[in-house]
């Protein structure tokens, strides 16, 4: 089970611009900030955080891992759209619109790229 998922940034002040507009979207919103980072949690939940951006703590660069990803699943196809078009106007580049992946699967998803480079999902199994 997955108690939270961490990404890095190089700069904390635009990826908490970039991740407040981006995780609005799926009904996450933040919660916690201080001097190295800022947790998001669920707008109707109990408030536990589930996604962090942070600075790294060793005060080295932040890197993106290659092949790694987060992906946060979603109740509709609108909302990954939204995701994906909320996440390129604030900054980001598209990885992949929304579509089915593979074709005919029934699953949706879009990708996008943070502000760091760090790679970002949508997705639902919904079919509206």
């Amino acid at each position: 089970m997955i108690g939270y998922v961490m990404v890095g940034t190089n700069n904390l002040d635009n990826s908490i611009k970039f991740y407040d507009e981006l995780l609005k979207v799926i009904g996450l919103t933040r919660v916690d900030k201080d001097e190295v980072c800022a947790g998001y949690a669920s707008k109707d939940g109990p408030g536990t955080i589930e996604f962090y951006v942070t600075l790294p703590v060793n005060k080295k660069e932040a890197t993106i891992g290659n092949g790694s990803q987060v992906s946060f699943i979603t109740d509709s196809r609108s909302i990954v759209d939204k995701f994906h078009e909320t996440g390129l106007k604030a900054g980001g580049k598209s990885e992949g619109a929304g579509g089915e992946r593979p074709k005919g699967s029934g699953v949706y998803y879009s990708y996008i790229r943070d502000l760091d480079g760090n790679k970002i999902c949508a997705f639902t199994n919904n079919k509206t």
